[in-house]
Formats: C-alpha cells, structure tokens, sequence
C-alpha cells in the first residue's frame, strides 16, 4: 500500500509539473540543449541588447532585443519558425518567451542565459 501511494504522489507531481509547462505555452531547456536544438533547426533570438550581444553571442544567433519586442517589432521574426530564446541570466528570456508565445510564435526557452554559457562564441567588432 505505501509503494502504490508513492506511485501516485510521483504521477502527481508530474503531471502537475507537465501542465505548468503547458499554461505557459512553451518549454524551458537548459544551455546543455541549445545546440542540440539549433541543430534540429531552431534558431537562437538572443534578447540582450545590441552592444551585449556584440559583446560575444552563440553562432548562427540573431539578435531580437527584448526592449524591442516590448515595442511590438518582430519583423525578422516568422512565425514558422521555432526559436530558442537566450539572454544574459535567463530572466529576460522568460520575458521574451511569453511575449512571443502570446504572439504565436513556437518558442523553447532557456533557463540560464550567456554569462553560463561555455561554449564558443562569436564576436561582433564595430
């Protein structure tokens, strides 16, 4: 009897975990899955401002600032598209991932943010 109701609390807790994810409309991976999914073809938005993301930014990344998708501008964005969406910390992205979400927009977001990344990176000069 107390392994059965252990079985049930764990289904329990899951499921609710599953359903949070769900009312947000998008899900959260951590930085070991970035380039696993841009492999798949999701491309990273990286939400920082201009002058952080020229700082250093994962390869292939594009650059949406969040000050910029609270203004409504989403004009490189296409709505076929999946984006995985990265900032400094992971406070931003999560912004960022309920407004696009809000928005249609297919995005996973990232649960920590640049300033963890280990990966290589790429720089912008001006």
């Amino acid at each position: 009897m107390k392994v059965f109701r252990w079985v049930f609390v764990a289904v329990v807790l899951l499921l609710t975990a599953c359903a949070a994810e769900t009312m947000e409309g998008y899900v959260t991976i951590g930085l070991d899955e970035v380039l696993q999914q841009q492999d798949g073809g999701a491309i990273v938005v990286d939400v920082r401002e201009v002058e952080e993301f020229a700082e250093g930014h994962i390869s292939g990344a594009i650059n949406v600032p969040l000050s910029e998708l609270k203004k409504g501008n989403r004009a490189d964005l296409d709505k076929k598209e999946t984006y995985i969406i990265i900032c400094r910390s992971g406070n931003r992205s999560k912004e960022a991932s309920d407004i696009l979400s809000e928005g249609g927009y297919d995005v996973v977001n990232v649960s920590e943010g640049m300033s963890s990344w280990t990966g290589a990176v790429r720089q912008l000069f001006h």
